[in-house]
């Protein structure tokens, strides 16, 4: 029975070091020049603000608040509006959701490990690329108790939004970075593609959608795992 036991015993250990090996060889890992940040669901969690405000909206206009969100997340506030309620005038309403959005503190916080792996990253080799307007940007990262960055690239800087990458293609120039060398990290299936069409990396958060709705892009839950080692102008990020 011992000796059953024991080559047992040994195959369970090997399977356990190979299960090992293959989670740990495929944990992200990047190595960039600077790193690009979405803000909501990326850095900042306004989920109950955002589908506070939506409803609240939906209500209103008795729009299916479904539909709304499953559009709304990670574009900018006109470019919803355009697919929801082509009927409405689109400059008003948007200013109307964007006036209550700086009004509104409910539920914000930072996404667990966003405030320590900002600290580890040099000061003028990250940034942030939001469909929010800059001054709700500045508003949402001072209640998550997080820095507001030199650079950031709000909706108000941009003639079209995610998933067009024009929002990321300019803050790579104001680092004065190469597309390549940058890092996006998204939350959105808008904001990957946005990140993959300028020619970025691109690392997922798994906190507004599942894994399955991020168009295969390496993902984590959040950054309570991630590691950045920084030198000589070259950042790794490893997730473990």
């Amino acid at each position: 029975m011992s000796s059953a036991w024991s080559e047992h015993g040994s195959d369970l250990r090997s399977i356990a070091l190979s299960v090992s090996w293959v989670e740990i060889s495929q944990m992200p890992s990047f190595k960039c020049q600077s790193v690009l940040f979405d803000m909501d669901g990326t850095l900042v969690d306004s989920t109950r603000c955002v589908e506070a405000i939506w409803g609240r909206w939906a209500q209103r206009h008795r729009l299916d608040l479904h539909h709304i969100l499953s559009v709304s997340h990670g574009r900018r506030t006109v470019d919803s509006l355009r697919e929801v309620a082509p009927h409405l005038d689109i400059e008003r309403e948007a200013m109307r959701l964007d006036q209550e959005e700086l009004e509104s503190e409910e539920g914000i916080e930072e996404v667990k490990g966003a405030a320590t792996l900002i600290r580890a990253l040099p000061p003028d080799r990250w940034a942030v690329v939001t469909s929010a307007g800059r001054a709700l940007a500045t508003f949402r990262l001072g209640c998550a108790g997080l820095p507001v960055p030199p650079v950031l690239v709000g909706a108000d800087d941009v003639a079209e939004g995610k998933p067009n990458p024009a929002g990321y293609l300019s803050a790579a120039r104001l680092l004065n970075v190469a597309p390549e060398q940058c890092l996006v990290i998204e939350d959105t299936p808008a904001g990957i593609q946005a990140g993959r069409a300028a020619g970025m990396q691109v690392l997922a958060l798994a906190t507004t959608y599942p894994a399955s709705r991020l168009l295969d892009a390496p993902w984590i839950q959040d950054f309570r795992h991630t590691r950045v080692v920084s030198t000589n102008g070259q950042i790794e990020l490893h997730a473990e």
